[in-house]
């Protein structure tokens, strides 16, 4: 009996964990969908915002503080992960590639940064006694773009005034609810082919014939910094979808695993017990016929 009373609290466990998860799932449901249409009403603004300034940066060499090239001495790490775990490889795919970019600027000679957005993030990389971290755990919370463009434009004047010379954000971009694609993008400087010029037929970029005024420099000067928000707020909507599809499909695949587990576990209940009845029918008959004899 000691086997079956064993087996029934384990029933109960995986049953009370089955429901959790199966819980779990429905929240990151909903929030995914939030998170998507975030996502997705932000992408096409983006776009069409890389584009136009693509159009006015091609060609003529129109230049910026932001298009600033120099040598590498301090590099910012945007590392943007998740508040809370239970999502998968998430968290660990993020971190894996922003140690290889530490490691890589570790042997270029450089100084590093990190700008972590996520608690995973700062946790793990505030162990490294010789990282310089600064955590925005609380940009996911709700994620305002107001919020995210002050932190944008704190890196813009670093940049500006020389304190680092070049930014990357390492983020899981959203592709659907089932996968993700591990980013490693250059924010600063900016880079004419990094934007998205708009192209003719043939597929090469062309400019369209526009009149400026006033001129294409201080147009640029403007639009710029808001071309730059915009990625960085992108770059935290993309990884709060990104996150929330993946907590829902490792919880859904948690259900399913509880539910094959309580499967297994309801069949060697009822064969233990089908055991024990068997047992007791034949001490009862060999009593019995002890009796007789």
């Amino acid at each position: 009996m000691a086997n079956l009373k064993e087996v029934r609290t384990r029933i109960s466990s995986v049953s009370s964990t089955q429901q959790i998860t199966s819980a779990m799932k429905m929240v990151s449901a909903a929030k995914f969908r939030r998170a998507q249409n975030a996502i997705i009403g932000m992408r096409p603004y983006a776009a069409q915002l890389n584009e136009i300034v693509a159009d006015i940066d091609t060609g003529d060499g129109v230049q910026t503080p932001f298009h600033a090239v120099r040598p590498v001495q301090t590099v910012v790490l945007v590392v943007v992960t998740s508040n809370k775990g239970l999502c998968g490889a998430f968290n660990s795919n993020v971190l894996k590639l922003a140690q290889q970019r530490i490691d890589h600027w570790r042997q270029a000679g450089a100084a590093i940064r990190i700008v972590s957005v996520g608690k995973k993030a700062s946790e793990l990389l505030a162990r490294q006694k010789d990282l310089q971290v600064s955590a925005h755990d609380e940009l996911l919370d709700s994620p305002a773009f107001d919020a995210v463009a002050t932190l944008a434009d704190t890196l813009m004047d670093d940049f500006v005034e020389k304190r680092i010379d070049r930014v990357e954000m390492v983020y899981n971009q959203f592709k659907n609810s089932l996968s993700q694609v591990l980013t490693c993008e250059p924010w600063l400087p900016v880079s004419p082919k990094d934007l998205k010029a708009p192209k003719d037929t043939k597929g090469a970029k062309k400019a369209n014939d526009y009149i400026f005024e006033p001129s294409k420099e201080d147009i640029l000067r403007e639009m710029l910094p808001l071309t730059l928000r915009s990625t960085f707020y992108r770059a935290v909507l993309d990884s709060l979808a990104a996150e929330h599809g993946a907590r829902m499909t490792a919880m859904q695949k948690a259900t399913d695993n509880a539910t094959e587990l309580l499967k297994d576990l309801r069949l060697s209940y009822n064969k233990a017990r089908q055991a024990s009845i068997t047992n007791e029918i034949i001490e009862i008959v060999s009593g019995s016929e002890a009796l007789k004899g």
